[in-house]
């Protein structure tokens, strides 16, 4: 079970009660849960998705230790800037559109 990270901008209070119920809040719209396992994270990032719908300008962006990906991580993001998971000769890094 990975370290487990969530962080936040623009969000709802909703949201913030959501993941604060589930997760330790380690500075403003900063959360993490040091064993959180797979199903959970899963669960987690599926009732952001769907309530995601309701946001405003908001981004959430969810890390987690993955040994199967470059780099020994993998992340999820909803929101602006849109970010793309490129593999870079074996070194995950960020990818971003220029606006």
């Amino acid at each position: 079970m990975p370290m487990t990270v969530i962080v936040t901008r623009n969000v709802s209070g909703r949201m913030r009660g959501f993941l604060a119920s589930s997760m330790l809040e380690m500075a403003p719209g900063v959360y993490s849960a040091p064993k959180m396992s797979p199903a959970v994270r899963e669960r987690v990032w599926n009732v952001l998705t769907e309530w995601f719908t309701a946001e405003q300008g908001a981004s959430v962006t969810l890390l987690w230790a993955d040994k199967n990906q470059p780099g020994g991580q993998n992340a999820r993001t909803l929101g602006l800037p849109p970010t793309k998971l490129v593999d870079l000769d074996g070194l995950l890094v960020t990818h971003r559109p220029t606006i």
